[in-house]
């Protein structure tokens, strides 16, 4: 297992309450060029594919939108594989393009031509996509990472069907993966989705629920997900998962800081507004504003 002793130690001390950036997501990555070993770098490039899958998303609304330059697969290499899909052709031997896109697109595509009518699902593309992502990225044969990015799917599970709960939403058109939580909450009608025995965070998340000020909740999941970080790199100081686990923590402190407080407060409260209201689109809408 390769050590980084000179890397992680001439990295600068960083809190979630930054206001200035160290790094950029996009300068770490220069940063760690020539640094990992080849094995690494590829659990890295898993952080990276979260804009990949922004372009992809992207791509299908509009193909002449400008990429996020964080993604390392262009548009052409999307288009490619979304036209060979889609006109039955050899598949382009593209090795930078994970297999979750195909499943996806082979998805999008049969319910753009219509051939899942009794099988459609209500789940958000965005959300199906994320689901795959997650999956993809727990079987990554790293337990650090894959914990991490199961996290993550629970986070956002169980927030997710709290809300559902409040506002009389149907969980099962939210709910995304396939471990055990998600099969859990799905088909539990407990308070704690019978989730008390498995996920020792829980109580954490059900109080987050609970908080009316909705850029505080974010806050404090983001600070549920710092805490986690260090506690399972107290023992890796030297090691891949902290340099992961650095990566993880620029981008939540670049979130914040480029963040618009009055802006994203109005957003938010507009898209609470119309969950009252009972529209079916109101909870993707949050979603995804919570994670620009």
């Amino acid at each position: 297992m390769s050590k980084y002793y000179c890397l992680i130690a001439g990295l600068p001390n960083i809190a979630l309450d930054d206001s200035k950036l160290t790094y950029s997501v996009a300068d770490f990555r220069t940063e760690l060029a020539g640094i990992l070993s080849a094995k690494d770098k590829k659990l890295v490039d898993l952080f990276y594919r979260k804009y990949d899958n922004l372009n992809l998303l992207a791509y299908l609304k509009n193909p002449n939108s400008q990429p996020d330059e964080r993604g390392s697969i262009s548009y052409e290499e999307i288009g490619e594989l979304y036209r060979a899909l889609k006109n039955e052709e050899k598949l382009p031997s593209g090795k930078n393009i994970p297999v979750y896109f195909k499943t996806f697109l082979a998805a999008y595509l049969a319910e753009e031509a219509g051939e899942q009518k009794e099988t459609v699902s209500k789940v958000a593309w965005e959300d199906r996509l994320a689901a795959l992502y997650y999956a993809y990225a727990m079987k990554c044969g790293n337990r650090f990472v894959a914990d991490w990015f199961e996290l993550n799917l629970n986070i956002n599970n169980v927030l997710t069907a709290i809300t559902c709960r409040k506002y009389n939403l149907d969980k099962n058109d939210y709910i995304v993966g396939d471990n055990e939580v998600a099969e859990s909450i799905r088909t539990s009608n407990a308070r704690d989705f019978g989730l008390t025995d498995s996920i020792e965070y829980l109580p954490d998340l059900q109080r987050i629920a609970e908080e009316q000020d909705l850029l505080l909740r974010e806050k404090k999941v983001d600070s549920l997900k710092w805490k986690w970080l260090d506690d399972n790199t107290f023992f890796k100081t030297f090691d891949i998962e902290s340099v992961f686990a650095y990566l993880l923590k620029l981008e939540m402190i670049e979130r914040w800081v480029l963040l618009d407080k009055t802006t994203g407060e109005q957003t938010f409260r507009q898209i609470v507004g119309a969950m009252k209201k009972g529209s079916i689109n109101a909870l993707e809408e949050f979603k995804k504003s919570s994670n620009k």
